[in-house]
Protein backbone atom coordinates (compact mmCIF):
# COMPACT_ATOMS: atom_id res chain seq x y z
CA UNK A 1 0.00 0.00 0.00
CA UNK A 2 1.29 3.22 -0.74
CA UNK A 3 1.90 5.99 1.82
CA UNK A 4 0.91 9.52 1.61
CA UNK A 5 3.98 10.66 2.47
CA UNK A 6 5.48 9.00 -0.85
CA UNK A 7 5.10 11.63 -2.77
CA UNK A 8 6.86 14.57 -0.09
CA UNK A 9 9.51 16.61 -1.38
CA UNK A 10 13.07 14.71 -0.80
CA UNK A 11 15.59 16.86 1.33
CA UNK A 12 17.74 18.38 -0.66
CA UNK A 13 21.46 18.39 -0.33
CA UNK A 14 23.62 21.52 0.76
CA UNK A 15 26.00 22.50 -1.99
CA UNK A 16 28.87 25.80 -2.13
CA UNK A 17 27.24 28.44 -3.89
CA UNK A 18 29.55 31.73 -5.69
CA UNK A 19 27.33 34.99 -5.87
CA UNK A 20 28.31 38.02 -8.00
CA UNK A 21 26.31 40.82 -6.77
CA UNK A 22 26.69 43.95 -8.89
CA UNK A 23 25.66 47.30 -6.35
CA UNK A 24 25.99 51.12 -6.23
CA UNK A 25 29.14 51.64 -4.34
CA UNK A 26 27.51 53.86 -1.83
CA UNK A 27 27.87 53.84 1.97
CA UNK A 28 25.64 51.69 3.71
CA UNK A 29 25.38 48.50 0.89
CA UNK A 30 27.57 45.91 2.18
CA UNK A 31 26.02 46.61 5.66
CA UNK A 32 22.29 46.20 4.26
CA UNK A 33 23.84 43.13 2.43
CA UNK A 34 25.49 41.39 5.12
CA UNK A 35 22.39 42.42 7.51
CA UNK A 36 20.25 40.25 5.08
CA UNK A 37 22.21 37.27 5.22
CA UNK A 38 22.87 37.40 9.59
CA UNK A 39 18.63 38.44 9.52
CA UNK A 40 17.93 35.08 8.10
CA UNK A 41 20.72 32.99 9.88
CA UNK A 42 22.35 32.35 6.43
CA UNK A 43 26.20 31.67 6.80
CA UNK A 44 28.37 34.44 4.64
CA UNK A 45 31.89 31.43 4.01
CA UNK A 46 33.78 34.27 1.94
CA UNK A 47 32.82 38.04 1.15
CA UNK A 48 35.29 39.96 -1.20
CA UNK A 49 34.04 43.54 -2.55
CA UNK A 50 35.82 46.24 -4.66
CA UNK A 51 34.66 48.77 -7.17
CA UNK A 52 35.32 47.91 -10.76
CA UNK A 53 33.17 50.30 -12.83
CA UNK A 54 34.61 53.67 -11.77
CA UNK A 55 33.01 55.77 -13.78
CA UNK A 56 29.57 54.49 -12.97
CA UNK A 57 30.41 53.80 -9.40
CA UNK A 58 29.66 49.84 -9.28
CA UNK A 59 31.04 47.77 -7.06
CA UNK A 60 30.98 43.96 -7.33
CA UNK A 61 30.30 41.53 -4.72
CA UNK A 62 31.65 37.83 -4.29
CA UNK A 63 29.80 35.66 -1.57
CA UNK A 64 30.49 32.61 -0.69
CA UNK A 65 27.90 30.77 1.04
CA UNK A 66 26.06 26.64 1.06
CA UNK A 67 22.15 26.29 0.86
CA UNK A 68 19.98 24.01 -0.05
CA UNK A 69 18.84 24.85 -4.16
CA UNK A 70 15.47 26.50 -2.28
CA UNK A 71 17.92 28.59 0.24
CA UNK A 72 19.89 30.03 -2.74
CA UNK A 73 17.12 30.90 -4.99
CA UNK A 74 15.55 32.86 -2.12
CA UNK A 75 18.99 34.06 -1.06
CA UNK A 76 19.57 35.53 -4.66
CA UNK A 77 15.73 36.97 -4.78
CA UNK A 78 15.98 38.65 -1.85
CA UNK A 79 19.28 40.28 -2.69
CA UNK A 80 17.69 41.46 -5.95
CA UNK A 81 15.08 43.68 -4.21
CA UNK A 82 17.56 45.74 -2.40
CA UNK A 83 17.62 49.19 -4.32
CA UNK A 84 21.17 49.70 -4.86
CA UNK A 85 21.28 45.62 -6.18
CA UNK A 86 21.83 45.88 -9.95
CA UNK A 87 22.22 42.30 -10.91
CA UNK A 88 22.84 38.76 -8.70
CA UNK A 89 24.14 36.09 -10.30
CA UNK A 90 24.81 32.53 -9.10
CA UNK A 91 28.60 31.58 -10.79
CA UNK A 92 27.77 27.97 -9.79
CA UNK A 93 25.04 27.56 -12.03
CA UNK A 94 27.17 28.35 -15.14
CA UNK A 95 29.33 25.35 -14.66
CA UNK A 96 33.34 26.00 -13.68
CA UNK A 97 34.23 28.96 -12.26
CA UNK A 98 37.85 30.67 -12.06
CA UNK A 99 38.02 31.13 -8.74
CA UNK A 100 41.29 32.63 -6.55
CA UNK A 101 42.02 33.22 -2.99
CA UNK A 102 45.04 35.37 -2.02
CA UNK A 103 46.55 34.42 1.29
CA UNK A 104 49.71 35.81 3.21
CA UNK A 105 51.43 33.03 5.54
CA UNK A 106 54.03 33.88 8.19
CA UNK A 107 56.07 30.93 9.62
CA UNK A 108 58.46 31.05 12.66
CA UNK A 109 61.00 28.41 12.67
CA UNK A 110 64.81 27.49 13.40
CA UNK A 111 67.05 25.03 11.22
CA UNK A 112 65.14 22.16 9.43
CA UNK A 113 61.69 23.71 10.13
CA UNK A 114 62.31 26.54 8.43
CA UNK A 115 64.01 24.69 5.00
CA UNK A 116 60.86 22.53 5.17
CA UNK A 117 59.00 25.56 5.04
CA UNK A 118 60.84 26.70 1.99
CA UNK A 119 60.23 23.59 0.65
CA UNK A 120 56.39 23.91 1.17
CA UNK A 121 56.28 26.72 -0.41
CA UNK A 122 58.47 26.03 -3.72
CA UNK A 123 55.96 23.46 -3.69
CA UNK A 124 53.19 25.24 -3.95
CA UNK A 125 54.20 28.37 -5.85
CA UNK A 126 54.12 30.67 -2.96
CA UNK A 127 56.36 33.90 -2.98
CA UNK A 128 58.99 34.81 -0.20
CA UNK A 129 57.91 38.44 0.40
CA UNK A 130 59.68 38.73 3.64
CA UNK A 131 62.44 37.32 5.19
CA UNK A 132 64.29 37.31 8.66
CA UNK A 133 66.62 35.09 10.53
CA UNK A 134 63.53 33.42 12.29
CA UNK A 135 60.49 33.70 9.95
CA UNK A 136 58.73 33.85 6.79
CA UNK A 137 55.95 35.38 5.22
CA UNK A 138 54.61 33.81 2.15
CA UNK A 139 51.86 34.82 -0.36
CA UNK A 140 49.79 31.91 -2.28
CA UNK A 141 47.23 32.66 -4.41
CA UNK A 142 44.77 29.86 -5.29
CA UNK A 143 41.66 27.88 -5.31
CA UNK A 144 40.86 28.19 -1.69
CA UNK A 145 40.98 24.13 -1.26
CA UNK A 146 45.13 24.93 -2.10
CA UNK A 147 45.06 27.48 0.01
CA UNK A 148 43.57 25.85 3.31
CA UNK A 149 46.04 22.77 2.38
CA UNK A 150 49.00 25.07 2.25
CA UNK A 151 47.97 26.35 5.72
CA UNK A 152 47.75 23.09 6.93
CA UNK A 153 50.97 22.02 5.76
CA UNK A 154 52.59 25.01 7.30
CA UNK A 155 50.82 24.18 10.60
CA UNK A 156 53.53 22.04 11.26
CA UNK A 157 56.34 23.92 10.21
CA UNK A 158 55.58 26.91 12.64
CA UNK A 159 52.78 28.90 11.75
CA UNK A 160 51.91 31.72 13.68
CA UNK A 161 49.41 34.07 11.73
CA UNK A 162 47.23 33.72 8.08
CA UNK A 163 45.81 36.78 6.34
CA UNK A 164 43.56 35.71 3.54
CA UNK A 165 41.51 37.88 0.96
CA UNK A 166 38.19 35.50 -0.18
CA UNK A 167 37.13 34.37 -3.23
CA UNK A 168 37.57 36.03 -6.29
CA UNK A 169 35.47 34.63 -8.95
CA UNK A 170 34.36 34.70 -12.78
CA UNK A 171 32.36 32.27 -15.22
CA UNK A 172 34.71 30.26 -17.75
CA UNK A 173 34.26 31.15 -21.53
CA UNK A 174 33.40 34.21 -23.19
CA UNK A 175 30.05 34.85 -21.51
CA UNK A 176 29.96 38.21 -19.43
CA UNK A 177 28.33 38.15 -16.42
Amino acid sequence: MKSHYSNAPKAQPVARHTLSVLVDNEPGVLARIAGLFSGRGYNIESLTVSETEHEQHVSRITIVTAGTADVIEQIKHQLDRLVPVHRVVDLTSYGETVERELALVKVVGKGEARVEALRLASAFGARTLDATLNSFVFELTGATEDVERFIRLMAGVGLVEVSRTGVAAMARGSEVV
